[in-house]
């Protein structure tokens, strides 16, 4: 029995190796992230775009234009990316020049050259999404920030960033065309309860005056998609729970902000980054608490005081579309 021990001895190190890397594959836990804000900052700006990677088609490009300008007036500290980042199939590796030719290259003004926090999209899960989170994009551009689920503090603002395509039954029932790439999320369950689970440590721990959640898909949506089942189920009850004021998504190419359904969380769809005007609509859904519908390419603002929140909405050129103003602590919007 000794020499048996004896024999299996030198394969310790690899059986510990193999258990931590199946741990690391399958959790879930939040990265976090600190986000420097100067000490006489009163408030926190950041700008919110999504699905947008097209290598500046689609007018992307323009869509960038008009994001530096506003940035360069509001003086954000960072950008937050709602996903479907390259299209139409992510990236295809670290080295894969689309990371260049749809980021680096597009988004040039100076006010944008703050750190990028990105989540994945459903686009993002057809390539590899492991190269979108490798550290490694990170030395091709210092700004690139991404990971499946984490969250970002900022001073008085904490943002929940939520891996959400993992949450979509169809993507696993072959009811799609889509094809998906789920390398290092083997057993979904767990990936999601783990998901769940920590994004619900996370946001009770905090104590920031404003706890804003991000994903990729939608909550609610009058848009193409439409609400997201699975969110509704699994993520709405969380956000209600912890009176998050704002869920804010893509995946819908257009601009909308839906209004307290029963709760007070304000549903923010920025999917405009690039290819927009899909005309399929549902008003009657939620008719009584859409504020506001686009259907077209633009981008959304953020700027957040400890007592209140100025949430805009800018078309292709940087026109104010929409705007609102909501209290911190209250859900009151005017």
């Amino acid at each position: 029995m000794a020499n048996i021990c004896r024999n299996y001895i030198p394969l310790l190190p690899l059986l510990i190796a193999c258990l931590y890397l199946s741990k690391a594959i399958v959790t879930a836990e939040l990265v976090q992230i600190s986000q420097p804000i100067a000490a006489n900052d009163a408030s926190v700006n950041f700008l919110v775009v999504g699905d947008w990677g097209r290598k500046g088609a689609f007018n992307q490009s323009a869509v960038a234009h008009a994001m530096g300008e506003i940035g360069g007036k509001l003086d954000i500290e960072f950008v937050v990316s709602t996903g479907d980042n390259f299209y139409m199939d992510g990236l295809s590796g670290v080295n894969d020049p689309a990371f260049s030719q749809s980021f680096s290259r597009i988004y040039t003004a100076k006010s944008l050259q703050k750190p990028w926090y990105s989540v994945l999209g459903n686009h993002d899960y057809h390539g590899d999404s492991e190269a979108q989170l490798s550290p490694l994009l990170k030395k091709r551009d210092k700004r690139w920030n991404c990971h499946r689920s984490f969250d970002v503090r900022a001073g008085f603002v904490h943002i929940f960033f939520l891996d959400t395509t993992p949450f979509v039954n169809k993507y696993f029932t072959n009811s799609t065309d889509e094809k998906f790439n789920w390398k290092n999320i083997p057993s979904r369950d767990i990936y999601l309860s783990n998901v769940v689970k920590d994004l619900k440590t996370s946001i009770k721990s905090s104590n920031a005056t404003w706890k804003i959640v991000v994903g990729h898909h939608p909550i609610r949506s009058i848009a193409f998609h439409g609400d997201t089942t699975e969110l509704l189920h699994q993520i709405l009850p969380i956000l209600q729970a912890n009176k998050i004021p704002m869920y804010i998504n893509g995946h819908d190419h257009c601009l909308q902000h839906i209004s307290n359904i029963g709760t007070p969380v304000e549903f923010l769809t920025s999917g405009g980054g690039s290819m927009a005007w899909r005309n399929q609509t549902n008003y009657q859904r939620y008719k009584k608490n859409t504020k506001f519908y686009y259907d077209g390419q633009g981008f959304v603002s953020v700027q957040l005081t400890k007592s209140e929140a100025n949430v805009a909405f800018y078309d292709v050129h940087g026109k104010t579309l929409h705007s609102f103003n909501l209290k911190a602590n209250t859900g009151k919007t005017y």
